[in-house]
């Protein structure tokens, strides 16, 4: 099997341009850039590991992996645990620490079996299940785990109620999803839910509607604290591209 080796040099050139326009930017051009041209490819490495792959994100991803790792073993000691007392509370931890570790159909199934008894509408069961089938795209089993929510008070301002409506959008009941959402629109609260609605609006070909949507919601970002942005800062991103996305159209 031939490999044509001109590539190498091609992605030789690419790393050398990053680097040299970092190291020209950062103002490290004396210490670099010789290393940099006259020794291309390890020159680069050493320089992307030293100054463009920073030590805070080194320490990320060993926290990353760390978090792995360490999942794993929670979850044999759960595994352990359940098999030697099958109890609700070991149940539904293992449950959880599946649905963390991104093991969706083995939570699902053990949440599901957790409905039976006396734990048959168990509020925390049937939320977390909620959230398991729309991270599945189930959003025909969303519909009625929710319903049997949906009358507590905690509910209308619960994520459980924006998967529900999100859950009857793509079910094709978009009057019903628009009613949902019409309780979620408090100003300065209820983002994600907003950006939803901005995006069945969008979906329903009610451009205009959806557009002025998106504007209040960047709008509102610098009215809030700097815990209420960096939490919600997900579906303020998503807000200002959907409306630059518009605006290019």
């Amino acid at each position: 099997m031939f490999f044509d080796y001109s590539y190498l040099y091609y992605i030789t050139i690419i790393l050398q341009a990053i680097c040299v326009f970092h190291c020209v930017k950062k103002g490290n051009q004396n210490k670099w850039i010789w290393i940099i041209v006259f020794v291309p490819m390890v020159g680069c490495i050493i320089y992307f590991f030293s100054e463009i792959f920073t030590k805070r994100q080194m320490q990320q991803v060993q926290q990353g992996v760390g978090s792995v790792i360490a999942s794993g073993s929670q979850i044999k000691k759960l595994e352990e645990r359940l098999r030697f007392s099958d109890s609700f509370n070991n149940k539904v931890m293992l449950a959880d620490a599946y649905m963390n570790n991104g093991q969706l159909d083995k939570a699902i199934a053990i949440y599901e079996g957790c409905l039976s008894g006396a734990f048959t509408e168990n509020e925390y069961v049937l939320t977390q299940l909620i959230i398991a089938y729309a991270q599945m795209g189930w959003y025909e089993e969303v519909i009625p785990v929710a319903k049997k929510l949906y009358n507590l008070p905690q509910f209308t301002r619960s994520r459980s109620h924006i998967l529900y409506a999100i859950a009857l959008e793509k079910c094709g009941n978009t009057d019903q999803a628009e009613k949902e959402f019409q309780l979620m629109r408090g100003r300065f609260s209820f983002f994600e839910a907003r950006y939803h609605y901005g995006m069945l609006l969008l979906n329903t070909g009610r451009q205009k509607e959806a557009a002025q949507l998106f504007t209040q919601i960047t709008e509102e970002k610098d009215q809030l604290s700097a815990r209420e942005r960096n939490a919600n800062r997900e579906w303020f991103a998503r807000s200002k591209d959907e409306l630059k996305k518009m605006q290019n159209a």
